[in-house]
């Protein structure tokens, strides 16, 4: 029997337990998807937002694969930190161990003010409103009348949209009482999205364009002035010019937006500007807190880059959220890469010392970088189980203990399982009824941990 621990259980982890199961090369196959935390699903549960229920609902096709009986969900229990297991402990325990940890850190903006008191990462907002355990967002944050998001990714599309949306449409999702209400209180009016490159770089979907312009009681600003600086503006105008069908689209939902010079919001009504070319250089500070950004203004350098142009701006807010990439981090034990953020490997192998380590592995983002969509990460995961594959006959050459969670166990871990995990849906079920909501999720360590055991709240 080939024993396999899966660290992670978000869709690179369980695309990897998946393909293992479907493989024809070892019959006999038993997979422990481990966690940090007790709840599955990785990012499909703690970063897609509360109103992408379509997406969420991913969670359904991944509940099927961790719910086969050669597959061991294996909470709370952390991989590589203090308190927790060891990969060399882990190697010991299992004959193959595939680390699919993703991208948990934010790219920083890199500059003064950063960590002003009002300034976070979009991970930070998205993991508050998401009820993510280790969630630190004060809500008083939301006091503010305007918010920056600097990118203009999907990630940033995401948060502005929260922003801008009235908590009473948010009422049927999975949003945590102390968010649902901080939302509802908020004082957010004017929400800038701010990307430093122009419109047709930018990398947010049409789809979720078309999102933000779905918002009621929100007016989404498109500064034309900023639109007409891209050369690829005035060359969609033009059909006969090959520009990307994506490009083309987002520029086609631009320019319903277009108006030059914006025009002055009325009173209470909230609004979506997104900004084009503009650099940030700095965070400004007021009382101890953020009160704006400064912005160099930049201009396409014809190479399919930006530069600056010597000009500045300066923007209100009390609030800024960081939403410019996702980037790796180590984990204790095993080697990494600072420069791309990713752990070294031949083809999921992970490189010790420049030679192949036989038994570990990588998938998903801390293989590759954040790169790609969900769906990305099942490719991802068939390259690096072939290779463990290959390496099967030697891996199963050692012996490993027949019950490597007894000896977890015995190290001083509380292991949630399936189980487990299943008292916590009950209890998020019964705390959305009480509120007269749909299932609503428990934000905290020791409510999660309270319900995995059965505990009344």
């Amino acid at each position: 029997m080939l024993r396999v621990a899966v660290v992670g259980s978000g869709p690179s982890g369980v695309y990897t337990a998946q393909a293992l199961l479907e493989q024809s090369r070892v019959p006999d196959v038993r997979v422990h998807v481990l966690d940090r935390l007790p709840t599955p699903y990785g990012l499909v549960r703690y970063g897609v937002a509360p109103d992408h229920e379509k997406i969420k609902s991913l969670q359904g096709s991944l509940r099927s694969v961790l719910e086969d009986d050669r597959i061991t969900f294996v909470g709370h229990v952390g991989v590589g930190g203090p308190g927790g297991v060891s990969p060399d402990r882990l190697k010991e325990l299992y004959h193959a161990v595939v680390y699919c940890v993703g991208a948990a850190a934010d790219r920083p903006l890199g500059v003064p003010g950063e960590e002003l008191p009002g300034s976070f990462s979009a991970t930070e907002f998205v993991s508050w409103y998401s009820a993510h355990p280790d969630a630190a967002v004060d809500s008083s944050a939301l006091r503010a009348r305007s918010a920056v998001v600097v990118g203009v990714g999907n990630v940033a599309v995401d948060v502005a949209r929260i922003l801008a949306r009235g908590a009473a449409e948010l009422r049927g999702t999975d949003v945590p009482p102390a968010a649902l209400d901080a939302l509802e209180a908020s004082r957010v009016r004017e929400v800038h999205v701010v990307g430093r490159r122009g419109p047709s770089q930018a990398r947010f979907t049409t789809k979720e364009l078309r999102e933000l312009g779905a918002l009621p009681g929100a007016r989404i600003v498109v500064d034309g002035a900023e639109l007409a600086r891209d050369p690829a503006y005035a060359a969609a105008g033009d059909r006969g010019t090959p520009l990307p069908a994506v490009v083309r689209r987002n520029l086609d939902v631009l320019r319903g937006w277009a108006a030059d010079p914006p025009p002055a919001a009325p009173d209470g009504e909230r609004r979506v500007r997104l900004r084009f070319f503009l650099r940030p250089v700095a965070l400004l500070e007021r009382d101890g807190r953020v009160a704006g950004v400064r912005f160099a203004r930049t201009a396409p350098d014809g190479a399919g880059g930006v530069q600056d142009t010597g000009a500045y701006e300066d923007i209100e807010a009390q609030l800024v959220l960081r939403a410019v990439g996702y980037r790796g981090t180590p984990l204790p034990g095993l080697p990494f890469d600072p420069v791309s953020g990713t752990v070294p490997h031949l083809a999921g192998r992970v490189v010790r010392d420049g030679k192949a380590s036989p038994g570990e592995y990588v998938a998903g983002w801390i293989k590759r970088g954040p790169t790609g969509v969900i769906g990305s990460n099942r490719s991802c995961a068939k390259e690096t189980v072939a290779s463990l594959l290959d390496d099967a006959p030697l891996l199963l050459g050692r012996e490993v203990p027949a019950d490597p969670l007894g000896v977890l166990r015995d190290q001083g871990l509380l292991p949630v399982e399936w189980d487990g995990w299943l008292s916590i849906e009950r209890a998020e079920s019964e705390l959305g009824r009480s509120l007269g909501r749909g299932p609503v999720k428990i934000p905290d360590w020791s409510g999660l941990l309270d319900a995995a055991r059965g505990d009344s709240r």
